[in-house]
């Protein structure tokens, strides 16, 4: 589970089960607040278009 502990200037300070890790304000929800719990999602369709864009630029830099 991941919760918002804190706010220091840019960052969130996030409670993870073995500690601590910073996760920048700006890509947080503009409404998260100290106490909330994230959730982290994957977005397989997202994942998937990058990496054909990925595939393609590499492509078109690797022309024989």
């Amino acid at each position: 589970m991941l919760i918002i502990d804190r706010f220091e200037g840019d960052f969130a300070i996030v409670e993870i089960s073995d500690g601590f890790i910073n996760i920048p304000r700006i890509d947080l929800p503009s409404n998260a607040m100290e106490g909330d719990v994230l959730i982290i999602s994957v977005d397989k369709d997202e994942s998937d278009a990058r990496e054909k864009r990925i595939d393609s630029m590499m492509n078109s830099l690797f022309k024989k």
